[in-house]
């Protein structure tokens, strides 16, 4: 970008801001620019970047310059780090200018005060996903954080996107891998780390492996297969959902499956705001590619259970897919042919695989395959068959008779697997009391175990055969293959993947962040405090969806794929329909045995307040459907066309203008819906809808649009200018009036049941808090008992007498001993008086010995100054000129001044200081600073 453009921008009005800018522009200017990349004169002012982020700048004291979208985000050559700007207090009517200059489609969603926002390019859903609405998204909020969640079933990772780019956030215990745990107990809950260390001793009340039980009942053949593997009890809810069954608070408990992933959603939260050090509302929440409608809606009640906002359920692959193309800097111009990269996911419970193709600035997913039950898990349990059946054969124990001991044995095959995949000897397996207080041993090898899960590894082929099957691509095309999830670093996978695409596989994403940081560059796409360069995402429909209705005819019904398997998404349908009252539609899946959820159906849908035309002729009705940005099918909208007439002299504002002859619909209009939108997602934009510009197809053909019609009725009346003028014929005007739907859907949290899990999330937040303060409160009387008793006899010895030294011991002694005795579990304010009480004795001699430790070092400081003030004046005596303008008897006040000071450290370097530590009669750090001050002043 020239630097001319780039100069234009309003200075930070920061110092330290411009420091550090000047700095950065200092060590720019003594790096060498690489290839295509351009040097900004030194005055002028860069664009920061890292990850194609740039966080937007403040403005102040005059109306911002803003170059044109394109400008303000493309970038040619190496990206440079972010600078730390503030947030723009006015983004809003920012993007929304931004968008009007460019002209191009760069829409503000709404953000813009009075969005005139339009142009040739789609923007919202279609060009990288849909622009928040300041009620979503907090526009305008300096405190707005752009966060990205990866919900594993095994564990769970946090990215955040600061000015440095995106970064995947560690938590308290500096781990960035968090466990999906939940472990409940007496007093409190543990998530997360904490959880998974007491999976063993609280089996019972430890909850893991729920994930896939969003959207599912409890007769799901799935959840009675997974029971077996679990140590908590799953029972039904009174709806039938899947409830877990907990002791908390020593009171038994039943909680639903999104309130224990709110409670996991709570946690990760609270590290997002650890770390980003302000709260955390919007977010992105990555969800596997075959969850299905009922599964992605109850992960969204979980999310807004703990009062997070998901701006997107992203797929898994699509999420590794942005992380992966938006960094590229060689990918094909959009007119040249795509680059098509196969992505390739094993994570713990699942296998996923898509086709993306790459062209600059934009993504498209292809299509996509995937096993659910084909994961790291299914390789562990592999292990775990194996060595049950050897432990109760060489030591007549049955592992899987106790649940703790069978958990452990899990545990120690899943490290057994890992340390296999970086070595092919024999690795052992050693478990101390495993049962019975016997220890057990085993071992096993890498050809052993693949030989072992042969049949597993044969399951690989199948999702990438499906996957070029549906896509209809060959290998010759594909240019990469990049491998994420733990369970790829396994070699045998690596090597079935890589003979059937017959290329070497790319680990150039990190194998378990990709998600997350796909994630965290979603939220920022959507997010007004980021400028991100431009990158379009075209998602792909994973199951083919139908739409069924009732006819005339009470024998046959009415049915149509409305969405294709792999069509692009987000999407939205116009169907036109002719009734004379109001009618239902069903979605549903239209291939059962290729989704992998029991039910099939979608919802019901009731299109109200229908009545028949003025002339008893059937009224026409357009339905919208749609695939939201979250991957959720719904009929959004319906609208009834009302025809009525119209006065000669009253206002033409109507939608069509149409002979009232010609308004009869035909046989096959009236018994078919007869108006079907079918554009591609990245389409010009015709019409707006909830604020996202989606795609609407023309007219239908039996109602001409008014600017159609108008031209004619001119050419009309030019040849009709020679005759007498006849009777006009009566015109109808058009107007569609929004009907009502009913949505009667196969999952749905009421609203009521959402409100009581929010209610009951808040408490349980409060009482982990509570607990957590308790707890320090206790640890800080546990910690200053053992830091002080070992000082005493050390650092602090010489500060105390013998008499109080022996009182303050005992003391401590005692309160340790009240601790683990009557003192375990206290209330808080118990442990604050405790301590108060120990401060007592503990503060005087802390204060002696920080006295004694400052007091030379002010002394030494006090003499210094003295010094060089009394070297001054000899210099003034000898007719220094630096000093000659000096009055005399100023100099006169600065000798006394020194020579009172000296004499006074004189006097208290040399007095007796015995004991003088112990009783803290010596001079006082206070003393020494105010002597100090008071020189300062006379000087």
């Amino acid at each position: 970008m020239p630097s001319r453009e780039l100069s234009r921008s309003t200075p930070l009005t920061c110092v330290s801001l411009e420091r550090s800018r000047a700095a950065g522009r200092r060590q720019a200017a003594r790096r060498p620019p690489s290839p295509g990349q351009r040097r900004t004169s030194p005055g002028s002012r860069p664009l920061h970047w890292l990850g194609g982020l740039e966080l937007a700048g403040e403005r102040r004291k005059r109306k911002p310059h803003v170059e044109p979208a394109k400008e303000l985000v493309a970038v040619s050559g190496n990206f440079c780090p972010l600078s730390h700007f503030s947030l723009l207090a006015g983004g809003r009517d920012f993007r929304a200018q931004a968008g009007r200059q460019a002209g191009r489609g760069f829409c503000c969603g709404g953000l813009g005060e009075g969005c005139t926002c339009s142009g040739g390019e789609p923007s919202g859903e279609a060009a990288g996903g849909s622009t928040p609405s300041p009620a979503a998204s907090g526009a305008g909020s300096p405190a707005m954080a752009v966060v990205g969640f990866d919900l594993g079933s095994q564990s769970c990772y946090v990215a955040v996107a600061r000015a440095g780019g995106i970064e995947t956030v560690a938590n308290e215990f500096s781990d960035r891998c968090t466990p999906s745990v939940v472990s409940f107990g007496s007093k409190n809950r543990a998530i997360g780390v904490s959880a998974k260390n007491q999976l063993i001793t609280h089996a019972k009340n430890t909850v893991f492996n729920f994930k896939r039980f969003h959207g599912r009942t409890c007769n799901d053949p799935f959840i009675q297969k997974e029971k077996e593997h679990l140590s908590y009890s799953v029972v039904p809810m009174k709806n039938g959902n899947v409830g877990i069954k907990v002791m908390y608070m020593d009171e038994e408990h039943l909680f639903s499956v999104e309130q224990i992933t709110a409670m996991l959603l709570t946690k990760l939260k609270e590290t997002a705001e650890n770390n980003l050090k302000k709260p955390v509302s919007d977010c992105v929440i990555s969800v596997p590619t075959f969850f299905t409608d009922p599964e992605r809606r109850s992960l969204l009640d979980a999310a807004q259970v703990v009062g997070l906002n998901c701006l997107r359920l992203m797929n898994d692959m699509t999420a590794v897919a942005l992380n992966y193309g938006i960094y590229k800097q060689d990918l094909p111009a959009p007119e040249e042919k795509p680059r098509l990269v196969v992505f390739i996911d094993m994570g713990y419970s699942a296998f996923q695989v898509s086709a993306c193709a790459f062209n600059k600035g934009k993504v498209k997913v292809l299509g996509t395959a995937f096993d659910p039950f084909l994961g790291g898990k299914s390789f562990d349990e592999k292990l775990v068959d194996h060595f049950c059946a050897e432990i109760k054969a060489k030591y007549k124990l049955d592992p899987k008779s106790k649940v703790r001991a069978l958990l452990r044995l899990y545990q120690e095959c899943e490290k057994l697997k890992k340390l296999m995949s970086s070595n092919s000897t024999d690795i052992p397996l050693n478990i101390e009391c495993f049962m019975n207080d016997i220890d057990v041993s085993g071992k096993m090898n890498r050809s052993q175990f693949e030989e072992m899960c042969a049949d597993l590894l044969q399951k690989i082929e199948l999702p990438l055969r499906s996957l070029m099957e549906q896509t209809q691509l060959k290998v010759e095309d594909v240019h990469a293959v990049e491998i994420v999830g733990g369970a790829t670093r396994m070699p045998a996978v690596k090597e079935k993947i890589g003979k059937f695409f017959g290329m070497d596989v790319s680990t150039t994403l990190n194998a378990d962040e990709a998600v997350a940081r796909g994630c965290a560059l979603q939220c920022a796409i959507l997010s007004p405090a980021f400028k991100v360069r431009e990158f379009s995402i075209t998602e792909s429909v994973p199951f083919p969806i139908s739409l069924l209705w009732s006819t005339e005819s009470e024998d046959t019904d009415g049915m149509h794929e409305v969405f294709s398997r792999h069509h692009a998404a987000p999407f939205s349908k116009v169907l036109t329909f002719y009734r004379k009252g109001p009618f239902e539609l069903q979605a549903f899946y239209s291939d059962p045995g290729g989704t992998p959820y029991p039910e099939k159906m979608i919802g019901k849908y009731v299109i109200q307040n229908i009545a028949a035309q003025n002339d008893g002729e059937k009224t026409k009705v357009k339905v919208k459907v749609r695939i939201n940005t979250h991957g959720i099918f719904s009929v959004s909208t319906a609208s009834m066309v009302e025809q009525m007439k119209e006065e000669e002299n009253e206002n033409h504002s109507v939608k069509a203008v149409v002979d009232a002859q010609n308004q009869k619909p035909s046989e096959e209009d009236i018994n078919n819906f007869i108006q079907q939108g079918n554009h591609e997602a990245g389409a010009q934009p015709q019409v707006q809808t909830d604020g996202l510009q989606t795609s609407q197809s023309p007219p239908s053909p039996e109602t001409p649009s008014e600017e159609n019609k108008i031209p004619d009725a001119r050419k009309g009346n030019e040849k009709k200018n020679d005759q007498p003028p006849e009777a006009k014929k009566p015109k109808i005007k058009v107007k569609n009036v929004e009907l009502p739907i009913e949505a009667n859907l196969v999952w749905q949290l009421g609203r009521d049941l959402l409100n009581m899990y929010i209610e009951t999330e808040g408490k349980m937040i409060m009482q982990d808090k509570l607990e957590k303060e308790r707890n320090d409160a206790k640890n800080a009387v546990e910690e200053y008992v053992y830091d002080f008793r070992d000082k005493l006899s050390g650092t602090y010895e010489k500060f105390v007498c013998e008499q109080d030294r022996h009182r303050f011991s005992t003391l401590l002694s005692e309160v340790e001993d009240w601790l683990y005795e009557e003192g375990e579990d206290q209330p808080k304010q118990v442990y604050m008086d405790k301590l108060a009480e120990l401060k007592k004795f503990g503060t005087p001699i802390e204060a002696r010995y920080q006295e004694a430790e400052e007091r030379p070092r002010l002394l030494d400081e006090l003499q210094h100054k003295a010094q060089n003030y009394a070297k001054i004046t000899d210099e003034y005596r000898k007719k220094d000129e630096k000093y000659l303008h000096i009055d005399e008897t100023e100099i006169n006040k600065v000798e006394k001044c020194v020579r009172d000071t000296m004499e006074w450290l004189h006097n208290i370097r040399n007095a007796p200081s015995k004991a003088k530590s112990r009783s803290g009669s010596c001079v006082c750090v206070s003393e020494i600073k105010a002597k100090a001050e008071g020189a300062a002043q006379l000087l």
